[in-house]
């Protein structure tokens, strides 16, 4: 199995981005920081397919971002269309974690992984909630490609 094969099941949810020429750095390539964005794009995409953007719904819950990471493979320069994936690669009590790839369609390979854990929070108290049972469901059909 290829590279694209394998991004292509292991990541429900994809966005494709242009590498834009100002995401370079004075290094003459993406810098790091922008990866973060990538990853915000594509986990905002998944969100969106789950139904759980923003706090305008009545119990104010929504998720919020509590650690994140990324492992650097090969450096992207501008020109270059990316792949960004994004899978929900555990699940726990109070939310969840994500993992994230960057897929360059230049180089035909994975440049990129990243995790991001995410906890469901109360925006009026600021307190953790449990994921209740029609989330978790949500997140099972999706991952399972139903």
């Amino acid at each position: 199995m290829n590279q694209l094969e394998k991004f292509n099941k292991s990541y429900p949810i994809q966005i494709e981005l242009p590498v834009q020429w100002g995401d370079m750095d004075a290094f003459n390539h993406v810098n790091n920081a922008m990866y973060f964005k990538y990853f915000e794009s594509v986990r905002i995409a998944y969100f969106e397919k789950l139904g759980v953007m923003g706090t305008d719904k009545k119990d104010n819950v929504a998720p919020i971002l509590a650690e994140t990471s990324c492992r650097f493979k090969f450096p992207l320069n501008f020109p270059d269309t990316i792949l960004v994936g994004a899978s929900i690669i555990e699940n726990h009590s109070h939310g969840f974690l994500m993992e994230y790839a960057v897929y360059s369609q230049q180089l035909k390979k994975i440049t990129s992984v990243g995790t991001g854990r995410i906890v469901m929070l109360n925006y009026a108290s600021h307190e953790k909630i449990k994921v209740d049972e029609d989330l978790q469901a949500k997140i099972k059909t999706l991952e399972s490609g139903s």
